[in-house]
């Protein structure tokens, strides 16, 4: 089993910056996919990014070049910086990892509120 746990939330004025960070119970970079969703109010959850151990990472368009995935191997710790906020990525923002053998675990999410 592997917990996620976000953290880095919070309230920002559009043009800001926020680093989220998901620690992981155990390792979570070998043979794994990790990456990052969110949910705004009343929509469906959405991919944002993510990134195979080793990989290229991957982004949705509307935040190329604003939004960058990283990991920390020694620290089982996955981070999404993101410059530039606007007002539209204002939403919950969850890490989930999607083990080799296809088993999914998702974090509890972190608020991003971002104010125009």
């Amino acid at each position: 089993q592997v917990q996620l746990v976000e953290s880095g939330g919070g309230l920002v004025q559009a043009g800001g910056s926020l680093r989220l960070s998901c620690v992981a119970s155990g390792s979570i970079f070998r043979d794994n996919l990790i990456g990052w969703y969110r949910q705004a109010p009343g929509k469906q959850r959405e991919w944002v990014t993510s990134i195979s151990g080793g990989g290229i990472p991957a982004y949705r368009d509307s935040v190329k070049g604003r939004f960058t995935i990283s990991t920390d191997d020694a620290r089982n710790t996955v981070y999404l910086q993101m410059n530039n906020l606007k007002p539209e990525d204002t939403a919950v923002y969850y890490c989930r990892l999607e083990q080799y053998s296809g088993k999914v675990f998702w974090g509890q999410g972190t608020q991003v509120t971002v104010s125009s």
